[in-house]
């Protein structure tokens, strides 16, 4: 059996922290096992490790989250999404994967689930079940449905037939979107289950249903032609027309952390970064600016300070974030890549048009930024801790704190860290977006070969 995490979107209610490079599954707010800061992905990271799922993990994902997913849990095999497309797109695109990159037969079973679920480990165990099921109900599809707790309506209803004492599992009968209070309160009388994006199939089938669909069941196929595949959730395209569905209640730890009040009830202790909170109730601080933030006085509020945004908010009316957004636009000011990390300090667009970015840029020891170039762009460097080694051109030059050093456009360059190193880096140029990029090597040892140095 393999399993696919579905790594999601940008995370809007989760501003300032989230954004559209750094999605809510990224940010270290939780509480890990020897107390550090982790990660949701992390964390379900090391679940998976404890039910022994690890080995048959993969992780599905957007080009520009794969950076942050390797930064955090290492080489981990990510199937990358050519766009965003919701979930039947990835979810199609990871099944061929499976089959034509990794091997898989027809009859191999797959899991796929949200990578940003926070569950206990029994919630695993239970996906782990989930082949057997489908092989002893002789099913086309195997859910794994959370017990209600209350009657919401933030979540989809599976409705199924009567308990029964003989079997893990109950016969799928329809599925209810989002309904009101007064018909959640019905459904869960009947048993209904909350659907909690988790599905369990062979790999032939869903190609089999693609090709229903006029879509040809190619990896390769599906990854040229994807912004042509339907942009619907696979609930909607797949799920609610199968014909032959059971579903394994589960009454687990589950919860989706998508609001800042839902969050900070697992974050543990109310402050995260510089500072401290007097006389406050209920309420939790993270502050990633790097100067003191101190409340006082507050009560049931969460307050976030970082290079995104500063938000200040009472816990339950933080649910609305995503649409008083809305109105405001900006690019990504950190984000965390497999070679280290940005923060961005100042934009300006000068009276000329021209664009002066500066970031504050951290680069991991022993990993190096690629050999290129950018064409509407220069670059000032000016290094203020650590060593390292610059290429210029077809020339490598020893970096150390305190020195300077300008790239113009068109001009090739790379950089190697010896030790961490941390550095300024000011861009000016009429255009400043980060496709402006033209890559010639990848690894430290080609740039080494192309000036002439022997290794």
């Amino acid at each position: 059996m393999k399993i696919v995490l579905l790594s999601g979107g940008s995370g809007k209610r989760l501003w300032p922290m989230s954004n559209d490079v750094r999605s809510k599954q990224f940010l270290k707010v939780l509480q890990g096992p020897d107390g550090s800061q982790i990660s949701m992905l992390q964390r379900v990271w090391n679940q998976l490790t404890t039910v022994n799922l690890l080995e048959d993990a993969y992780v599905c994902a957007s080009k520009a989250q794969a950076d942050s997913i390797h930064a955090q849990v290492g080489f981990v095999p990510v199937i990358e999404e050519p766009e965003r497309r919701d979930t039947f797109a990835a979810i199609a695109l990871s099944c061929t994967y499976l089959a034509d990159v990794v091997g898989c037969s027809d009859d191999e079973v797959m899991v796929v689930a949200p990578v940003d679920h926070y569950v206990d480990n029994e919630y695993f165990e239970r996906v782990s079940g989930l082949e057997e099921q489908l092989n002893a109900s002789h099913a086309d599809l195997a859910l794994l449905g959370v017990e209600p707790t209350e009657p919401s309506s933030k979540f989809g209803y599976i409705s199924v037939e009567g308990e029964t004492t003989s079997q893990p599992y109950r016969q799928v009968q329809s599925f209810v979107e989002k309904p009101d209070e007064d018909q959640a309160k019905k459904l869960i009388a009947s048993g209904a289950l909350w659907n909690c994006g988790v599905f369990c199939f062979r790999i032939g089938w869903l190609k089999n249903i693609l090709l229903s669909k006029g879509i040809s069941p190619s990896y390769t196929d599906i990854r040229e032609n994807f912004k042509d595949l339907p942009k619907n959730s696979f609930d909607y395209e797949v799920v609610e027309h199968a014909s032959s569905v059971v579903a394994s209640p589960y009454n687990g730890k589950w919860k989706d952390l998508g609001t800042w009040s839902s969050l900070t009830e697992e974050m543990g202790d109310g402050f995260v970064g510089l500072g401290e909170t007097v006389n406050c109730e209920g309420t939790h601080v993270i502050n990633e600016l790097g100067i003191p933030l101190i409340g006082m006085g507050l009560k049931d509020t969460v307050v976030v300070s970082s290079p995104d945004g500063i938000l200040v908010a009472d816990k339950q009316q933080s649910s609305q974030l995503k649409a008083v957004l809305k109105k405001y636009h900006g690019r990504p000011m950190f984000d965390e890549r497999m070679w280290g990390s940005y923060r961005v300090l100042d934009y300006q667009e000068l009276e000329d048009g021209t664009e002066v970015l500066t970031k504050s840029i951290e680069l991991k020891q022993g990993h190096n930024l690629s050999y290129q170039k950018h064409r509407w762009r220069s670059e000032v460097w000016t290094f203020v801790e650590g060593e390292g080694e610059l290429a210029v051109d077809d020339r490598i030059i020893p970096i150390t704190p305190g020195d300077v050093v300008r790239v113009y456009a068109e001009q090739w360059h790379a950089i190697r860290a010896l030790t961490p190193l941390k550095f300024i880096e000011v861009q000016r140029g009429a255009e400043l977006v980060e496709e402006d990029i033209v890559r010639k090597y990848v690894s430290w040892e080609d740039v080494q070969r192309h000036c002439g140095v022997t290794i």
